[in-house]
């Protein structure tokens, strides 16, 4: 009971969290200035057919009224439907959403690797060359803008070299039987590798510069200091001894970089015009499109909280000396 008990609290505390963005965000797009309906209504649509349609979207109905339909739909999975496409959200989204949801997870498993692993090599080697010259490059590429860094990888590798497609997820008239067909195809990889190095380096300074900070502070530690005093290998010290132990707060911020990278994915995937949730919320907002800029800005908020979530979880889970009041 006492484990279980913080865990309900939090997710309790994370549902408040996630009703207060459902609520921002039925006013945020009731509250704007002009008809919701502007980018949906034909101009050759008589008076009585917008008053008709204004009728079927609810939009007649108290602002009051319209938030408690809004949320028995949203309970209900409805989350409409978009005005440019004319079919159900949640089916737009969910057609999107694996393509999201690859990107941002190899991204993240690849910087990982390279960060934790490169992060703890630089805490052995403190105060060499090779620290002096690689914690600027970090800092540099957690700087750089991810947009800017998109366009110059597909400068270089896509206009100038030729070696990957400049977009998309597939060749132009390419067509697969199934998704799965299609994820593990050569095709879909190649369209996959720059959008993929493009978030992989900007994320890696985090994982890199936590897991270096770590290592340093284990690395004081009695049982390392034993671990050099037996003789033992800088592999074993570093990687049996240190990074061990240097891994929880490394491990948990995965799953908080998992919901911000979602966030980071609107410009990545805009740049290489990668079919996403990220790329079709900019697009909803230019066009107007309600109802799927609300749907789109609603499932990154919930796998924010949701990641969240999982990352309070996971630490608890693995030190059990970290207690939630």
């Amino acid at each position: 009971m006492s484990t279980l008990k913080p865990v309900l609290s939090r997710t309790f505390q994370l549902l408040l969290v996630l009703w207060a963005v459902v609520t921002i965000l039925f006013l945020m797009f009731r509250l704007m200035p002009g008809n919701p309906l502007a980018a949906y209504i034909d101009p050759t649509f008589t008076l009585e057919q917008q008053e008709q349609l204004i009728r079927q979207f609810g939009l007649d109905k108290s602002l009051l009224s319209q938030y408690f339909t809004y949320l028995g739909n949203l309970l209900q999975g409805e989350l409409g439907y978009s005005f440019r496409y004319r079919t159900p959200v949640a089916e737009r989204i969910w057609m999107l959403l694996p393509n999201t949801l690859i990107l941002t997870f190899s991204s993240l498993i690849i910087a990982y690797i390279f960060g934790i692993l490169a992060g703890a090599w630089l805490a052995w080697r403190r105060a060499s060359r090779a620290e002096a010259v690689a914690l600027p490059i970090v800092l540099a590429t957690r700087a750089m803008p991810e947009f800017w860094l998109g366009m110059v990888l597909l400068a270089v590798f896509s206009f100038s070299l030729g070696i990957f497609p400049a977009g998309g997820t597939r060749s132009a008239g390419t067509e697969y039987d199934s998704l799965w067909a299609l994820y593990t195809s050569a095709d879909f990889l190649s369209h996959l590798a720059l959008p993929m190095i493009t978030l992989a380096i900007y994320s890696q300074g985090l994982p890199l510069l936590l897991m270096r900070s770590n290592m340093l502070d284990v690395m004081k530690e009695d049982f390392v200091t034993m671990a050099k005093v037996k003789g033992l290998s800088p592999y074993t010290i570093v990687i049996k001894h240190g990074a061990r132990n240097a891994l929880l707060p490394v491990m948990t911020s995965f799953a908080i970089s998992v919901g911000y990278q979602l966030q980071g994915n609107v410009v990545v995937e805009s740049v290489f015009s990668w079919p996403g949730l990220g790329r079709e919320l900019v697009s909803a907002v230019s066009a107007s499109d309600y109802p799927l800029a609300q749907g789109a800005f609603l499932m990154i908020a919930v796998v924010v909280i949701l990641m969240n979530l999982i990352a309070d979880l996971l630490y608890t889970f693995l030190d059990p000396r970290i207690s939630h009041a």
